[in-house]
């Protein structure tokens, strides 16, 4: 009888989904890999540096194919990294650190941690798109951080000036006592430098608050020269202004379509009512969370509407008639605004405002 030849089987099988998790530091990253059915591989601990980086990649695909990595701490320690990944493909998500009771149970260790950012990726407990940190958002966020440490710093300085000014000579102390605060200064800043020390250390600050001033009018120049570049159309908004609209931007970073609904969006902004609810109580409060800097620049922009907005001032008439305090209102305007600052930014109802207009 005539032989039936089978077709050669293929001994190599189809490689596996794997995931990878990863706990960052200064100075080292350690990562962890493990399969879609939970199955944990292997982990390394890996140099944090652009070498390091690759080695990590090179050393989780190994494993099989990698799509999805969960990053600890992607907007400090792990945000190069968390770069690198997406320029190669990888899908990275943010996950938050193991929460106490869960390290009590299991202890603490970096391998540990970077084995539960994995599985926190896998169970779908963190879905999060991190900020690229690439773009005007990025560069408004050090560029305001510089700002506020400057005028942290000249603050500081006045306050030094004028307890070093208590102490002086009488005749000298009346003298400049009269001043403006910017008279003071340039004042001060041209007294001689062979004086005793009280008149010297007048001199030395009084110029060290120049340069400062000098600083923080720098920095808000390319500040505002940023958000007139990337989102002019913030401006437009009535109540919104240069500062408010950096501290916005920065909040919803450069790939705001990350944020998938204007709720996710007021949630972030800290205005989104949260459900406290328990037996027969049913109940909301006020959301504590969310970027700090973004709602107090929203508590700015609803205060410049009270006092100028007439559309506003009709709005918190007829809310105080409805028995409404002053703060519930406040927080109802809040969330107005971001609903009305979402509209503006998110690219997906931006290209339908436009497409409506056309």
């Amino acid at each position: 009888m005539p032989q039936t030849i089978l077709p050669a089987q293929s001994e190599q099988q189809p490689a596996e989904d794997v995931i990878l998790g990863v706990d960052t530091h200064k100075d080292v990253h350690v990562a962890a890999v493990i399969t879609v059915l939970g199955a944990f591989l292997a982990h390394q601990e890996f140099p944090a540096t652009a070498a390091g980086y690759r080695q990590l990649l090179a050393w989780a695909r190994s494993f099989g194919v990698l799509h999805r990595a969960g990053v600890e701490c992607t907007g400090s320690y792990g945000a190069a990294l968390a770069r690198f990944l997406s320029r190669e493909n990888v899908q990275v998500v943010e996950v938050n650190q193991p929460d106490r009771a869960t390290r009590r149970k299991r202890g603490k260790t970096d391998a540990v941690d970077a084995q539960a950012a994995a599985r926190a990726v896998l169970s779908g407990r963190a879905d999060v798109t991190p900020k690229t940190g690439e773009g005007p958002a990025a560069d408004m966020r050090v560029l305001r951080l510089a700002k506020e440490s400057a005028v942290k710093a000249r603050t500081q300085a006045k306050n030094q000036l004028k307890a070093v000014l208590l102490g002086i000579e009488p005749k000298l102390r009346e003298s400049l006592s009269r001043l403006s605060n910017s008279a003071l200064f340039a004042q001060c800043a041209e007294l001689p430098s062979g004086g005793n020390a009280a008149v010297f250390t007048l001199r030395l600050l009084a110029r060290r608050i120049q340069q400062l001033t000098a600083e923080v009018k720098e920095l808000t120049r390319r500040v505002n020269r940023a958000v007139r570049a990337c989102h002019s159309q913030l401006l437009d908004i009535i109540g919104v202004g240069p500062d408010s609209a950096a501290a916005l931007l920065i909040a919803a970073g450069d790939n705001p379509e990350r944020l998938a609904s204007e709720a996710s969006f007021a949630a972030l902004f800290g205005v989104s009512p949260v459900e406290q609810s328990s037996g027969k109580t049913r109940r909301r409060r006020l959301n504590r969370g969310g970027n700090r800097q973004a709602n107090a620049a929203l508590y700015r922009i609803v205060v410049t509407r009270i006092r100028r907005d007439a559309r506003t001032c009709a709005y918190v008439e007829r809310r105080t008639k409805q028995g409404m305090s002053k703060r519930e209102i406040i927080r109802c305007l809040k969330r107005y605004v971001a609903r009305e600052i979402y509209r503006q930014i998110h690219p997906a109802t931006t290209s339908v405002a436009a497409s409506s207009a056309t």
